[in-house]
Order: C-alpha cells, then structure tokens, then sequence
C-alpha cells in the first residue's frame, strides 16, 4: 500500500527506529515514519503494537536503539529535547493526567509562562488557545468542575498554548459521549496543526485523518489513505483491527467530511 503523497516539508522524520526495553523486550524493529506540515495521520494497530513506544520517542522520553527522529530538522538528542517537547505537543488519553492547577488559565498559561511568556502576550496566548477549542467561557472556571469532554479539550488548549508544530493526540475519542465526540472532531478539524493520533476509533480515525499508519510487532505493516487501509479486510484481520458492525469505510468516506 503506498503512502498518500506527503503535503510539506516532514514534520516528524523517524528513520530506522529501533527500541528494546532493559527486560530485553524488542519493541520496534526499524520503524520508518515521515509526516509532512499539515497532515491528519492516523496511527493504529492492536494492543502491545508498539505505538506508545513510538511516540515517547517523539519527544525524547525514550532514547532510540537504533535509528533517528527528527522533528521539524531537529535531532531529537539531549542538547534539542527541551526545545523538541516545545514543538511536539502530547494530548494525554486521561485529561486530569495533564490538568493539575487551579484554574483552566493558569493550566493554559503553564507551558508559556515557564517560557518566559508575561502580561499582555500571555492573555493573548491563553485567550486563543482557549478560542481554538472553543472553551474561551470557562478560562476561570476549576478544571475539575468541568465535564469529560471539556476537560479534554482544555486539555489540548495547554498544548496549544505551547504553539507546537506537531499534535499528538492519545486516543482523543475515548470516554466521550456522542455529542463531545462531535465537538472534539469539529475543533480538530479547524486547528493548523499538523496532527498525528493514536486511535482504536476506527470511524473516528476515517472522519479525521486522510491517511492512515498501521504498526503491528513493532514494524509499520500498512501506510496509506485510509479509506483504503480500513477496506483492506485481509489486512485488518490479519492485525487484529476491527471495524463496528455493519460500518462501510467507503461508504462513510463519500459523506461531507473536512479535508
């Protein structure tokens, strides 16, 4: 299956990636992975894949075994790390895993006041941020007061604030109720960002993502559109990928969906 063309420049430019955890357990194998400025990708595949694996490389939590990543040109090594976890934000599956202050401003203004960020331009960082993601009302409000689907949107906005080049979202559709899952959806398409989401959500990944990555033992097993990676059936029972009952992936990709 051959990728989609890439859009721009790489974003994320993993090359050769290779990780064995200190038990001796191999959990990638040479994972090559580009993701161009602008693109929506996908990233699937069963349980103990290796996905998590590599996005704690992305930002440097993990040190390759072999192999590169580089983020927008920049070596993801000790002397870039602290500027590479700036351009490549993580959204957290859990949101409380992320906020932990007060107040949705001061969670929102964390990551920017510890760059130095004051006064006037740090209002405005918070204020947009918050406008991205369509939650600009709650920004006194205690994030713990807020329902699941709008805490894990503020929790994007703390990402935002940071003005990555890169959103890396965990299973973002995960414990949201029908309507937040919309809503998330609709801000996610309206966001500049590059993104790359980690999912189980098939549908949601068909709604959001034009082209799909599947990795599977630690390899990557498929990369392509991902109308095509979800209609292939040989393909996503041989790596453990479901759709829902009675779900046509063509089907659905005909209807009005943002690009």
């Amino acid at each position: 299956m051959t990728p989609p063309s890439t859009p721009g420049p790489p974003v994320l430019d993993v090359r050769g990636l290779a990780h064995a955890y200190p038990d001796g357990h191999q959990a990638l194998y040479g994972v090559d992975l580009r993701v161009g400025s602008g693109e929506r990708v996908a990233l699937l595949g069963p349980n103990g894949a290796g996905k998590t694996t590599l996005v704690l490389h992305l930002n440097g939590i993990l040190t390759p075994g072999a192999g590169s990543v580089h983020v927008s040109g920049l070596p993801v090594t000790g002397d870039h790390v602290a500027e590479v976890r700036r351009r490549v934000g993580v959204v957290f599956q859990d949101p409380d895993d992320q906020l932990f202050m007060g107040t949705v401003r001061a969670d929102v203004e964390f990551g920017p006041r510890n760059l130095g960020l004051r006064g006037a331009e740090l209002d405005q960082r918070v204020a947009e941020s918050l406008a991205a993601v369509g939650m600009a009302d709650v920004v006194d409000r205690t994030p713990h007061h807020l329902s699941f689907g709008q805490r894990r949107r503020v929790a994007v906005a703390t990402v935002l604030a940071m003005r990555p080049d890169v959103l890396v979202l965990d299973e973002p559709s995960s414990n949201l109720d029908p309507a937040s899952r919309r809503e998330l959806a609709d801000v996610l398409r309206g966001l500049d960002v590059t993104v790359l989401m980690v999912t189980h959500d098939l549908p949601y990944a068909l709604e959001l993502c034009d082209r799909s990555v599947v990795l599977d033992g630690g390899v990557v097993v498929a990369d392509g559109p991902t109308v095509d990676v979800l209609d292939d059936g040989e393909l996503m029972r041989r790596h453990r990928l479901e759709l829902p009952f009675g779900f046509d992936p063509r089907r659905a990709a005909e209807g009005p969906r943002a690009r």
